[in-house]
């Protein structure tokens, strides 16, 4: 397979046997990854739309699963299923599922308890999801568009911006800025991502 090219800052690296799950033989460029992708993430956004959910069914590993699924199926054979490999970021791969539970759990918590406003929940959601990694890629945009269902389905509010039209998958200020306030969440000062995800 010809998958080989530069990661951007935040971007994780496949194993050989992960890269051996593109299903479009044709694609040799991470642009051309980043097309594809998109086309797919593109109709799980649809898909989204189209659909009332409810609380209980957006918070359950199936529903987790799915989303990804949904946003790749047609581009990775692994699309759906968490990862069988360690990474540079994110839980041991054994402790997905456990790690996943507890943060169902917690969320289930803060909406009932109303711990915390609306926006939080849901951008603490999506921080602490692609902190676990459950997927072998796709972490980050899976991540917001969870952090998207949340808000609109279980809250009734817009979805986020994410910093509008600005390509987070691209070095550049935009990227930076966005990892920047993922890092401040790391230490939990939420004010940038949740202002971010606004812009």
């Amino acid at each position: 397979m010809g998958l080989d090219f530069e990661l951007a800052d935040g971007q994780t690296p496949l194993t050989e046997e992960e890269k051996d799950g593109l299903l479009i033989s044709s694609i040799t460029t991470h642009g051309e990854l980043d097309e594809f992708e998109q086309l797919n993430i593109e109709k799980a956004i649809q898909w989204s739309l189209s659909r009332k959910f409810k609380k209980d069914e957006i918070l359950t590993e199936a529903f987790i699963k799915l989303v990804h699924k949904k946003m790749y199926a047609e581009v990775w054979a692994w699309a759906g299923e968490f990862r069988r490999t360690n990474k540079n970021i994110g839980v041991d791969m054994h402790q997905v599922p456990i790690q996943l539970r507890l943060l169902l759990d917690d969320c289930e918590y803060w909406i009932e308890k109303g711990i915390y406003p609306p926006d939080e929940i849901a951008v603490r959601f999506k921080h602490r999801i692609v902190s676990i990694h459950c997927f072998s890629n796709g972490n980050g945009r899976h991540s917001r568009m969870m952090g998207d269902l949340i808000i609109e389905k279980i809250f009734e509010r817009p979805v986020f911006t994410w910093g509008a039209t600005i390509s987070l998958k691209q070095d550049g200020g935009a990227r930076r800025e966005y990892l920047a306030a993922v890092k401040s969440a790391d230490k939990n000062d939420f004010k940038p991502l949740m202002e971010f995800a606004r812009k």
